[in-house]
């Protein structure tokens, strides 16, 4: 079998660089993975980089306490629903991803140039307002994983926690923090790990993940629409757009294959995600759940799985707990920094410095701020996060409809916009989400939930 092309451009460079008998290239042959390949496949790997992180950042302490109510509430019943934000979250991904790529522009100024600053301003008001309360739940649930492990009260551990990250934002450049955070995605594994050592039913829970069962109990139903809900917040998707259209560098391929590694790493982005969430639930499922004890706080959930599933287990949550945090409240910050700044068009960036974007640092300290009051003011954990959920499904469905839009539209991205097939997957999204958020929102204010 002939060389490809890359091989044969190799192999060349290496008689060249001193070995005249190609034997790198032919050993690199024998093993079934050429160098041209393999260097392919590295690329691939760093391209897909921005997509894990944002992927991941959406399982932050919300999402685990959203996990973790409802695992204790409803078992393995629901398992089905945390694999099913895989496509939701793909397609809202993968269009974040197209759109930042081709019009290589942030949501927030994408919006203010074709939609005027009325549309922005509401863009801009449901952006900061999830954030802050999400940054604050987020703030307290990371200081309880740290407090637990620590054995300290984790009050005093809110201020320091953010203060320790909004340094990290200060002090390092965009490619700096996103490498920091690629090598914390591995602390997700903590919550595989807490799964299994939890000793789930195998067989009922694949049955309950493969084989979806409806059900009108008012707690299946409200679980069902929390899981939904707490998935799809506008961070996810807004710091898409950042990371692809502003701090990323254009790719330059040559052959319009920039945008498809975007949409493929979004993809899977999206499918890592689904699968760490869905850990989550079946490590309460397995305790709490088939022991029947609800929990007020992830704080709780913790501790109860020591006598249940032993300490390593609790430890492991804890660490998976403090993962979600410091991998989601650096994207958290930024990202509302970068939204106010797009808005008022200030200088703006990670890889900036603090005297030349100082409105955008400020904007980012004073959300931690603000986020440090509101977790300090003694309102429970688990209703924090509960109301972050609730706020931030309410609020997705505007975001993802201007995201709709602009990937169609001609004037914003040109000869590339987002295909007619990926565009109604995203109006069904909008569809899904805002029904379920407004489900939620109103079997709360009722009482039926």
């Amino acid at each position: 079998m002939g060389a490809a092309p890359d091989d044969e451009h190799a192999y060349d460079a290496a008689v060249v660089e001193g070995d005249p008998h190609g034997f790198r290239m032919r050993s690199a042959r024998i093993c079934g993975v050429s160098m041209g390949r393999r260097g392919r496949i590295g690329e691939t790997m760093r391209a897909i980089g921005p997509e894990l992180i944002s992927g991941a950042a959406d399982n932050d302490p919300t999402n685990v306490g959203t996990a973790v109510a409802v695992g204790a509430a409803t078992g393995y019943q629901l398992a089905w629903v945390a694999l099913l934000v895989a496509p939701l979250l793909g397609v809202v991904q993968t269009i974040a991803a197209h759109v930042g790529s081709v019009a290589r522009a942030d949501l927030q100024t994408l919006t203010l140039k074709r939609y005027g600053r009325k549309v922005a301003a509401t863009l801009l008001v449901s952006v900061v307002v999830v954030n802050v309360v999400t940054i604050a739940a987020d703030l307290q649930a990371g200081a309880v994983g740290i407090g637990l492990l620590a054995g300290v009260d984790s009050r005093w551990l809110v201020l320091p926690l953010g203060l320790v990250l909004v340094g990290l934002l200060l002090i390092g450049k965009y490619d700096e923090v996103v490498g920091l955070l690629r090598y914390l995605l591995l602390g997700f594994l903590a919550f595989a790990a807490a799964a299994v050592l939890a000793h789930p039913n195998w067989s009922r829970l694949l049955r309950a993940t493969l084989v979806p069962t409806l059900s009108l109990r008012p707690d299946v139903v409200a679980g069902a629409l929390a899981l939904l809900g707490t998935t799809l917040t506008s961070y996810v998707y807004v710091w898409e757009t950042i990371e692809r259209g502003v701090e990323e560098p254009a790719e330059d391929t040559g052959d319009g294959r920039g945008p498809a590694r975007a949409r493929f790493g979004a993809a899977i982005g999206a499918v890592c995600t689904a699968v760490i969430f869905w850990f989550m639930l079946v490590a309460s499922a397995a305790t709490l759940g088939e022991h029947h004890q609800s929990v007020a706080s992830v704080q709780d959930a913790a501790e109860s799985l020591r006598p249940l599933a032993g300490p390593l287990a609790a430890n492991l949550f804890a660490v998976g707990l403090i993962t979600s945090a410091v991998v989601a409240l650096p994207v958290l910050m930024a990202t509302t920094a970068y939204v106010v700044g797009a808005h008022f068009d200030w200088r703006r960036g990670l890889s900036e410095p603090v005297h030349d974007a100082g409105g955008f640092y400020g904007v980012l300290a004073a959300s931690v701020g603000l986020a440090v009051a509101v977790s300090l003011a003694g309102i429970p954990v688990i209703s924090m996060l509960v109301a972050a959920s609730v706020i931030g499904g309410l609020a997705t469905p505007l975001g993802v409809a201007i995201l709709v839009l602009l990937g169609r539209d001609h004037t914003v991205m040109g000869t590339q916009p987002i295909s007619g097939r990926l565009a109604i997957a995203g109006w069904t999204v909008v569809a899904v989400v805002g029904g379920f958020g407004l489900l939620y929102a109103g079997g709360a204010a009722l009482g039926t939930f």
